[in-house]
């Protein structure tokens, strides 16, 4: 597994495209994963620091989670069928036990970024994403 953090955030409102953009931790490999507009939207204001007045979906969860003691531990990004990301999300129970919840990974690096969780990808994901980017240049 490759550890990765998130880099940047590609909102392209006239295009409808919308990506976050993994990078290699203490590396130089990225993965850009496309997402939906109100995960990239729930990330982006995560990271600028906006607070809402009311709890978004992915503020809730984490605020459900933290009543509950329990965080996420980290997320795994583990598969890649066609162009779909598959993600899992490990949480830590109050109880210590660790659950493993399948997601998304927009929904997931949400997360992630809320409760300063580690993201990790499979070695074989981020070497097809590094054939694909030598195949460009």
């Amino acid at each position: 597994m490759v550890e990765m953090e998130l880099n940047k955030i590609v909102i392209d409102e006239k295009r409808h495209d919308q990506l976050i953009v993994l990078k290699e931790k203490g590396g130089s490999r990225v993965l850009p994963i496309v997402i939906g507009l109100n995960e990239a939207s729930a990330i982006k204001l995560k990271i600028s620091g906006f607070n809402p007045p009311r709890p978004l979906t992915h503020d809730l969860i984490y605020i459900m989670l933290k009543d509950l003691n329990a965080s996420v531990e980290k997320v795994i990004i583990d598969k890649l069928e066609e162009t779909t990301f598959h993600a899992k999300i490990v949480i830590k129970a109050g109880s210590g036990e660790l659950k493993i919840i399948d997601a998304r990974p927009s929904d997931s690096v949400a997360l992630a970024v809320r409760f300063h969780a580690p993201i990790f990808v499979e070695d074989e994901i981020v070497r097809q994403f590094e054939v694909f980017d030598k195949d460009k240049q």
